[in-house]
Formats: structure tokens, sequence, C-alpha cells
């Protein structure tokens, strides 16, 4: 027992001679570390199995030579479910990520209107809307620092995602500069359309004039108009197949041509994907205006991640942040001079393609009760709100 000790101590203190004489060579030069290193780790290697193991150590050499591969060999053999797992692990994996990825899309595709399956706004009543400064609502640095205030006066989160305080600082998105740069050449603002089927109450059977897209149109007129700030609006499809209704790839459809139209138009500096909501035929998201039934809007942010799910990095989106902070400052436009105008801001899971661009809105305008009349009304403050924002 006292012999094995002996043999033990020996190796430790040539294992510490080795470090040192290495340290020293490298501080005069000699060699590299990277060099030194990888002659350290494979001599301590050795030393450790010739000193605890040096039956295998033998056997391996005489075995072929190449005594680290044997020993790596004999230890496989030893755990087997290590090497199970190694090669099971990898097709398991695909297979599974596949499937939920899929049931991810399908879901972002359908779920960005905010209410239940009955129809009814969730989270949402006659308190629930948007208080105006004139009743009150408090926009000072030190309130919109306040989660918890924040979230009670400003927001509706889905209950599939959830949202920290450090991820909602309502004092930073405030503080954030959306101005555009208008001394520059070239389309400013993109709208465009992932649901463009979308109706209204009076809609033209095969008009789109009398769709979501009619009501891009007249947007993007207000604003190279009225606001002169250079608006392109793509109408491209992407919830029809084979001349069909489907939602279920709309999301993933869009994102390559839109990417395509960026690259395109380095000057765009804002996108607006613009939706009608989708609720129960006895709501009526109206508010009036300046005299006028204007159909109430409301902001959607995606954060990328769900309860179930947690962060979903396949749906990652480095500009969070961004679009919050585009989201707020429009809500809070809203709020000092149309109280009743946007329904609270809402959270939920997933991306909505809203990673292509900092300045990013997803916009649910009315709902298909609306008349398309109302939702022009509604584009009149939107116009007016966005080129406060982005302009004054």
């Amino acid at each position: 027992m006292r012999s094995g000790h002996v043999k033990i101590n020996r190796c430790l203190i040539l294992m510490l001679s080795v470090i040192l004489g290495a340290y020293i060579l490298w501080n005069m030069g000699v060699f590299s570390w990277d060099m030194i290193w990888e002659e350290i780790t494979d001599m301590l290697v050795r030393q450790s199995a010739e000193c605890y193991l040096p039956g295998m150590v033998y056997v391996a050499e005489d075995k072929n030579g190449d005594w680290k591969e044997w020993l790596e060999g004999k230890a496989a053999e030893l755990i087997p479910l290590g090497t199970y797992l190694d090669e099971k692990s990898e097709w398991e994996t695909e297979v599974e990520d596949a499937e939920t990825i899929a049931k991810i899309l399908a879901e972002q595709a359908s779920d960005e209107n905010a209410v239940d399956a009955n129809g009814a706004l969730i989270g949402e009543d006659d308190s629930a809307k948007t208080e105006g400064v004139g009743t009150g609502i408090d926009v000072s640095p030190e309130k919109m620092g306040d989660f918890n205030y924040l979230l009670s006066h400003f927001y509706t989160v889905d209950s599939s995602t959830m949202i920290r305080s450090d991820e909602l600082n309502g004092t930073e998105l405030m503080s954030k500069d959306l101005h555009i740069n208008q001394e520059t050449g070239g389309p400013k603002i993109l709208i465009y359309h992932t649901h463009s089927q979308e109706m209204f109450a009076d809609s033209v059977p095969g008009d789109p004039s009398t769709s979501i897209v009619g009501i891009g149109d007249y947007l993007t007129d207000l604003l190279n108009q009225t606001y002169h700030i250079e608006t392109m609006h793509h109408i491209g499809v992407y919830d029809l197949i084979n001349g069909e209704l489907d939602r279920s790839k709309a999301y993933d459809l869009a994102k390559p041509e839109i990417a395509e139209i960026l690259k395109n138009n380095p000057s765009i500096e804002v996108v607006i994907d613009l939706h009608r909501d989708g609720v129960g035929e006895g709501t009526h998201l109206v508010t009036e205006i300046n005299g006028k039934p204007t159909a109430q809007i409301m902001f959607f942010n995606g954060l990328s991640k769900t309860r179930s799910n947690g962060e979903i990095d396949y749906l990652a989106n480095p500009y969070i942040q961004d679009n919050l902070a585009f989201s707020l400052q429009m809500q809070v436009a809203a709020s000092e001079k149309y109280p009743d105008f946007a329904r609270r801001i809402y959270l939920r899971g997933y991306r909505y393609n809203m990673h292509l661009m900092p300045k990013s809105l997803l916009i649910e305008a009315g709902a298909q009760t609306n008349t398309v009349q109302e939702m022009k009304n509604a584009m009149d403050i939107l116009a007016e709100l966005l080129n406060q924002v982005l302009v004054k």
C-alpha cells in the first residue's frame, strides 16, 4: 500500500515539474502557449494513465500503439449508454425540432388576432382601453419606468407568452430616437399585407380596393401626398395557395420577398404589416374622432418566446426592443390626442417577420365588422401619428 502512495506522489511531482518548466519556457518566449499546452495535456494524460492504469497502457501499446484511442474505446464499451445516446441524439433531435418548428410556424400564421374561440376580445373590456393624458394617464419617466404601471395601462400580454421587467422599460423605450432621415432620396416606409384577403362588412367580393389592400393603398397615398413621406406599397399575396385561402405558411412565404424588397431599397427605414382583426360578429371596434366613425387599431408585438417553448432560437429577432419602442411611442402619441383610438398593445410569442427591420409595426386595424369608410377614417389618424413619431 505504501509503495502505491510513493508511486502516486512521484507522478504528481513529475506533473508539477513539467508544468513549471513549461511556464518558464513560455515566459522566455521559447514556445507559444498553444504548443506548450498541447504537449502538456498529452503528457499529463499519459502520465496519469501510467500511474493509475499501467496495465491498460501496456496492453494498448502492445495492441496498436495508439493507447489513447484504445482507452477511449474501452471506456465506451464499459459505459455503452454514452455511445448509444451519441448515436441516437442527432436524428431524434432533428425529427423533434422539425415537428416543433412546423407546429410553431403554423400557430404563428393564424394567431395574431387578440380574440378567444368565441371572438371575444382577450383581456379587454371598457376599462382596458388606453386612457389618454386628458383622463389622467401619466407618461412621466418615473411612471413609464414602472413595469407594473406600464403593463396595467398600455399592454395586454397573451397567456401563451411572458415578458420580464428588464425587457420592458418604458423610459428606455420612449427615449429611443425613431426619426427617419428625410434628407436622402428613396422610399422610407414599406407597407405590405401578410394576409391580403382580409375583407370588411361592406367589402365587394373580388374588389381588392375594398379589402385590406385597398386600405393600404389609402394609407400609402396619405403618407405620400399629405405628409410627403415617400412610401412604397407592396401588394404581394401570401395567404392564397392554389387559389384557396391558406394562412398556414403566409409569414414564411412573405419573408423572402419582403427581405428582397428591403435589400433593393436600402432607403426604407420603416416596415408596416397592415392587417385587420377577426372578432365575434357582435363586436364593433369603432370610436368617434372629429365627428367621424373611426375603426380602432391595435399594435402587435411578437416576443420570439412562449411559455411552452421558451426562447424560440429559430425565430430569433434582434430588434425586439426597437419594435417595442416603435409601438409604445405610437401608442403614447395616440393616447395623448385620441384616447379611444388605439386598443392596448398586444404581446404574444413568435416573430411575425418583425426581425426584418428595427422600426417594424404589425397593426391590426379594425375587424371584419367595420366598414371600409371606418377603416379609411382610421388611416387618416394613423398617418398623422406616423408623421408625429417619425418626422416631427
